[in-house]
């Protein structure tokens, strides 16, 4: 199924998903919703920061299961359809619950209630495009630049959101807010019903695509080694104890900052991903994955150290623009090796074991970072540098054991030992 740089099915490729990455990450209620719905514990239900990083980890319990949405977009076919079947089923009740809590009354269990189903019904979506994504990219031998390219539409939208929330925040009442969100959402419906020939013509009848039966996938899935790794340098790239709600009360109660300069922080260092991940995917197709993980991850381990030194909001900014420029690289490469990584028939549960670790690691890393910057009223946000960057350089021990095969060769090259192991994990399993 490959396909030359440049060839019409590249572009088409390409271009389907580009849109589905910008429109299905816009939508993230863990990004979107996630400032609105904080500011609304903090101002209106005057919630402290233990309990608004409590409502973070309570509302992120379906992408701590995401395993389980993964494997069932591997082994049920909706309406025949596979992944767009997802999509016809699940943006209409992710619709739902957000028109539901545009007219209800703002609580507590109502929040925690709205965002829990909210998150159910996009995990299923989200499901189907990152197991798409995979599979595709390991077909067509583009795991590096669709890492790259759903990075690029992942981190644009994230951090166009971030700032956008600042503003929803302080101008849009609750209801206007998820009024907004569910008009964005509707726009996934595409994406049950275009079906590019150069994205779906072979995607499921390629040997990379076959499953066997449910306990026969849980049995591959163990003993396929490539994950362990894998999982846990995601784990550890995403465990960033300070970055969230130790940052929006550092900033805006110890550096007295405006409430909108947190959304500005978090959308800047989001947006100044950008570069760095374009170029991955030039580098991508010139050099392997291990080499491109190790130098990302050497240049990205002192990126939030500057926050140690800044005093002022506009410091701050200009310490994302940074953080932002040595960390994107390391994004993509994350995700590249997930890719590779996914065994045959099994991409949307090991692309989804992966959005787990990054729930798992976010939510469990802002608790833990609430607890850190709890311990002093001085140095408290310094511990929560110190925890971050210690958590990058852990990763640098565990990549020796990344299987040399996923990772021998740059995009767009074949990879004989590669496809030889994965016909014959086909052959044993049949």
């Amino acid at each position: 199924m490959a396909a030359p740089n440049g060839s019409p099915g590249t572009r088409q490729v390409l271009v389907y998903f580009g849109l589905m990455s910008l429109l299905v990450n816009l939508v993230n209620p863990s990004f979107l919703l996630d400032i609105p719905t904080s500011y609304m514990l903090k101002n209106v239900l005057h919630a402290s920061a233990g309990r608004i990083s409590l409502f973070r980890l309570l509302t992120a319990i379906p992408f701590y299961l995401a395993f389980a949405f993964g494997l069932a977009r591997d082994v049920w076919n909706l309406f025949g359809e596979r992944d767009p079947g997802y999509f016809r089923i699940f943006v209409p009740l992710m619709v739902s619950v957000l028109a539901w809590m545009a007219f209800s009354r703002t609580s507590f269990a109502g929040l925690v209630a709205g965002m829990l189903l909210t998150g159910v019904a996009f995990s299923f979506v989200f499901a189907a495009y990152q197991g798409l994504t995979a599979l595709i990219g390991q077909e067509a031998l583009m795991t590096g630049r669709l890492s790259a390219l759903s990075n690029l539409f992942l981190f644009f939208p994230v951090g166009a959101a971030y700032i956008a929330s600042g503003f929803m925040s302080e101008s849009l009442t609750h209801r206007q807010i998820f009024l907004l969100v569910l008009a964005l959402s509707a726009t996934l419906i595409l994406f049950g019903f275009w079906k590019p020939g150069a994205v779906f013509g072979r995607a499921y009848t390629n040997p990379r695509a076959q499953g066997t039966t449910f306990f026969g996938d849980i049995r591959r899935l163990v003993k396929h080694r490539a994950i362990y790794p894998v999982v846990l340098i995601n784990i550890l790239w995403n465990f960033t104890p300070g970055s969230f709600t130790p940052m929006q009360f550092f900033l805006t109660n110890h550096l007295h900052a405006a409430d909108a300069v947190y959304g500005e922080f978090l959308g800047l260092y989001n947006l100044f991903f950008l570069p760095p991940t374009l170029l991955y995917g030039y580098l991508c197709t010139r050099f392997p994955p291990r080499k491109l993980l190790l130098w990302s991850v050497l240049a990205g381990v002192p990126q939030f150290i500057p926050m140690a030194f800044i005093h002022t909001g506009g410091q701050a900014l200009m310490a994302a623009v940074l953080i932002g420029l040595l960390g994107g690289l390391a994004n993509a490469a994350c995700i590249d090796i997930a890719i590779r990584a996914c065994p045959p028939g099994l991409q949307g549960t090991l692309m989804m074991m992966i959005a787990a670790a990054f729930a798992l690691a976010m939510r469990g890393g802002d608790v833990a970072g609430a607890w850190i910057y709890g311990l002093s009223p001085t140095y408290g946000f310094d511990y929560c540098v110190i925890a971050i960057t210690v958590s990058y350089a852990l990763i640098l021990p565990v990549i020796p054991f990344l299987p040399r095969q996923i990772t021998a060769t740059a995009d767009g090259e074949p990879n004989p030992e590669d496809e030889a192991l994965v016909l014959a994990e086909i052959r044993a399993a049949g």
